[in-house]
């Protein structure tokens, strides 16, 4: 078999967020079966520093700084007619090499993570494509524009309408398309045009349990030294969805719990916004940024919060606090792609008086936390796991052992 040109939108290196963990476990996959080589970009010194890891995995590679602003990509996408997502990525340098790797090297098979990359498909490629969406981004804008007012509820609207667009394009242009979830592939299919005869499945994320163990990480000292209950909350603090979760935790969730519990909250994740960082002032929040390992965190959380009211895909926040043996409380979105038990393995809470609840309930009996903590690591260990990842992505590309399978 030949070889595999992999192109992503972020530099797949550190595996610290959302779509570098997926996009970092896709590479490892790949590079298993194949030669393959990688077209990617960086936006700042940490990632231009991955550049040796990336040689490490990669027969050749392109790391390329994206130096296209948001305000330059959205005057282009304007008098093009086309979503800001796409001008925000364009570049000649990647297109030339990605030509000239095409022309060069014996690929068979082109991989696309993420929306934005299925401009570099090639008109006349006739190998294998395949497209990992991950989660449908059109409809996010979707909600993005329902939640904001005039002009930004417009021009999201525009993205959402123009990214559907395009979605549907590459899923017609690829010979299989990826998302996160059950949920989400039945999503994707559901905004394709009638008649559409495009192979959707769902690859879902996993989890690595032996870096995220309990049993090889203290928690944080300030939390371990600080009476408790300690709720951490971890992500990217620049994410909408994010920001969201943790104003409803600060503002409406954990006043109702120190009526009762002088109960705790970290907000743990790079880039907090003004308004997260704001949180900090607030009686029993604490705002840390960007920290360089999450896991004393987790380690040293009463249980771990999801109060997200929009969430695609599967949440990699989730699947890390329940390998490190916490408990969680989450949002129906938040469990959304994680076939745990509710009320086993985590806490499903519908509304904030239900979070409160849960949240001191497991203030007033940590044995019952500890017990579901265990119970998740177990359940992560057993059922969501990377390499079943690697060998269903081996699978679809035609290069498993069962060879490549069709799902509708």
């Amino acid at each position: 078999m030949g070889e595999i040109l992999f192109l992503c939108h972020r530099v797949p290196f550190p595996p610290d967020r959302g779509d570098k963990i997926r996009s970092h476990h896709l590479l490892k996959g790949l590079a298993k079966l194949a030669p393959v080589h990688v077209g990617t970009f960086a936006e700042n010194a940490q990632d231009r520093a991955q550049d040796p890891a990336l040689a490490q995995l990669a027969a050749s590679h392109l790391l390329v700084d994206r130096d296209m602003s948001l305000p330059k990509a959205g005057l282009r996408a304007l008098v093009s007619g086309r979503p800001v997502s796409l001008p925000a990525f364009a570049d000649r340098r990647l297109s030339r090499w990605v030509a000239q790797t095409l022309a060069g090297r014996d690929i068979d098979t082109v991989v696309i993570f993420s929306g934005q990359m299925g401009q570099y498909i090639p008109e006349g490629f006739t190998g294998r494509v395949v497209v990992d969406l991950c989660d449908v981004d059109s409809a996010k804008f979707e909600t993005y524009a329902a939640e904001a007012g005039f002009p930004k509820s417009w021009l999201m609207a525009r993205e959402a309408r123009l990214l559907a667009l395009e979605e549907a394009r590459i899923a017609r242009r690829a010979d299989c398309t990826l998302l996160i979830s059950d949920n989400e592939r039945a999503l994707f299919r559901s905004r394709l045009p009638a008649g559409a005869d495009c192979d959707i499945r769902a690859l879902g994320n996993g989890i690595d349990a032996a870096f995220f163990d309990p049993t090889t990480t203290q928690a944080h000292p300030e939390l371990a030294a600080t009476p408790g209950p300690h709720f951490v909350f971890t992500g990217q603090m620049d994410y909408p969805p994010n920001i969201a979760a943790v104003e409803r935790f600060a503002r409406a969730i954990l006043p109702r719990l120190r009526e009762t519990v002088e109960a705790q909250f970290h907000i743990v994740g790079r880039a907090p916004t003004a308004e997260v960082t704001r949180l900090g002032d607030l009686s029993g929040v604490r705002v840390w940024g960007e920290v360089p390992d999450v896991r004393p965190f987790l380690a040293g959380a009463t249980a771990v919060v999801a109060p997200l009211t929009l969430a695609r895909g599967v949440q990699n926040k989730v699947l890390e606090a329940m390998a490190m043996a916490r408990a969680v409380l989450l949002s129906p979105e938040a469990a959304t792609g994680i076939a745990a038990v509710d009320g086993e393995h985590f806490v499903i809470c519908r509304d904030d008086a239900a979070f409160a609840a849960a949240a001191a309930a497991f203030a007033a009996d940590p044995d019952r936390a500890a017990s579901m903590g265990h119970a998740a690591r177990a359940f992560v260990m057993t059922k969501m796991s990377w390499e079943a990842f690697e060998a269903e992505l081996a699978n679809i590309l035609g290069r498993g052992r069962g060879g490549a399978r069709h799902a509708a």
